[in-house]
């Protein structure tokens, strides 16, 4: 009978301990739900900011990789060396901007690099304000030379002017004039005379005249009569000589030795019956220059 009670009441205490347990059980799971519910919404909110953060770092990144790219385009050189780097930088901009930075250290090391370009790129932009100022000044100093050449150009047509002047000037100058050229229609017995049926010769005296600047030696004196009709006497059409760039026919010629000094000079032309009535001209030349000249009259 003991035994039986001592039983009953321990199947009452068995039955009494199951549903205390099963509610600690129950509070425990449910303590341990709530903790990972509440993980979850932790790690989920620290992901959002933790992606936020992500994406606001790579638009940063992205926008400043985009503006040192459009700084690249906007330098500007004449030195190929130079102009190959930027481009070289410019791509290795370029493919930085397609690659897809997922995580914070990948960022890092994005950031690291970009700012190692930066510098790259603000070395650039002093080399090429180095070389900008440099060509600038090389622009003004050519500027300076070619004024400089300009001027040196100018003078030098204005000294060839002034060479030609004084060389048309000396060449003037040193023409060898005649004076006192008279020419004179002589008969047989060397008396002057007009009529053509009594002429014999014609006489042409004149003196050459002093001329320092002139060149001294043997010179020829070439003469032309020429008639009332603009014919010229000449005993030959091989007579002829240079005179501004053409030939002309002469009557005679006399050389002689020119010292610098006055020196009195005749020239006779023979009757040849070519003269006729009227008006002639007497034209003495020397070295491509008319030096004198006279008129004279025959009559019948």
């Amino acid at each position: 009978m003991t035994n039986s009670s001592n039983n009953t009441i321990n199947e009452e205490d068995g039955k009494k301990r199951t549903p205390v347990l099963l509610v600690v059980i129950t509070i425990i799971l449910a303590f341990a739900l709530a903790f990972l519910v509440f993980s979850y919404f932790g790690q989920k909110k620290s992901m959002i900011k933790m992606e936020t953060f992500l994406t606001h770092e790579k638009d940063s990144l992205a926008n400043e990789l985009l503006l040192m790219a459009h700084g690249y385009d906007t330098l500007r050189t004449n030195n190929d060396s130079l102009n190959a780097k930027l481009q070289k930088e410019k791509s290795r901009i370029l493919r930085l901007l397609t690659i897809n930075a997922s995580n914070v250290q990948l960022i890092k090391t994005y950031k690291g690099e970009i700012s190692t370009m930066r510098d790259i790129m603000k070395s650039y932009i002093v080399q090429i304000d180095s070389l900008n100022t440099r060509n600038k000044f090389l622009v003004a100093e050519n500027q300076d030379i070619k004024e400089q050449i300009t001027t040196v150009k100018n003078t030098n047509v204005e000294l060839f002017k002034v060479k030609e002047e004084l060389n048309s000037k000396v060449e003037i100058a040193s023409v060898i004039q005649a004076k006192d050229v008279i020419a004179v229609a002589l008969n047989k017995n060397r008396k002057e005379t007009t009529r053509i049926d009594r002429l014999d010769k014609i006489r042409i005296c004149f003196t050459l005249r002093e001329n320092p600047i002139a060149k001294a030696g043997e010179k020829v004196v070439y003469m032309r009569i020429v008639r009332p009709d603009s014919i010229t006497i000449a005993s030959s059409s091989d007579n002829l000589f240079e005179f501004n760039g053409s030939k002309l026919i002469f009557t005679a010629d006399r050389q002689v030795e020119y010292l610098n000094q006055d020196i009195d000079i005749c020239i006779f032309v023979d009757n040849s019956k070519d003269f006729i009535p009227g008006n002639y001209k007497a034209e003495l030349y020397l070295g491509g220059a008319l030096i004198g000249g006279c008129s004279f009259m025959l009559t019948k």
